[in-house]
C-alpha cells in the first residue's frame, strides 16, 4: 500500500501537498512576519526617540545592548524571512528540477553571506571598532 492508497480521505491527503512536505514553510513565514513586525516597530520607535538621527547618536545607541541585540534579531529574522519568500518564487517559476536547486543554492549563499555581511558589520559598530 503506497501513502496516497490509503482507506481514509485523511489518510490520503495527508502529507500530500503540493511541496510533499506539509505547512512546515508556510508557518516559518508567519512567524518570521510577526517577529519583524514586532522588530520593525521597535526599530522605528526607537529612531524616533533618538534625540538626533546623525551617525554619533546612532553608534551610540548601536553601543548599547538594548540597540544591538534586537537590530541583530532583526537582520536574522529579516534575511530568513527574505530568503523563504524568494525561495517559494523560485519554486512556483523554475521548473526544471536541476534550475530550481541551482537558484535555492544560489540564493542561500546570497542570503548568509548578506547576513553575515551585516551582522559584521553590527558587531564591528557595537564593540567599538567603529568611531
Amino acid at each position: 500500500m503506497s501513502l496516497g492508497d490509503s482507506a481514509t480521505p485523511l489518510g490520503r491527503a495527508r502529507g500530500l501537498g503540493s511541496a510533499h512536505h506539509g505547512g512546515e514553510h508556510w508557518l516559518t513565514e508567519r512567524v518570521t512576519s510577526v517577529a519583524l513586525l514586532f522588530l520593525g516597530t521597535w526599530l522605528l520607535a526607537s529612531l524616533l526617540l533618538l534625540p538626533k538621527l546623525d551617525q554619533r547618536t546612532l553608534i551610540e545607541w548601536l553601543h548599547a545592548p538594548s540597540g544591538a541585540i534586537p537590530m541583530g534579531l532583526f537582520v536574522i529574522v529579516g534575511f530568513r524571512h527574505a530568503l523563504d519568500g524568494v525561495k517559494v518564487v523560485v519554486d512556483d517559476y523554475v521548473h526544471q528540477e536541476g534550475s530550481r536547486f541551482t537558484w535555492n543554492i544560489l540564493l542561500l549563499f546570497l542570503a548568509v553571506g548578506g547576513g553575515a555581511i551585516a551582522l559584521f558589520a553590527l558587531a564591528r559598530i557595537a564593540f567599538g571598532s567603529i568611531a
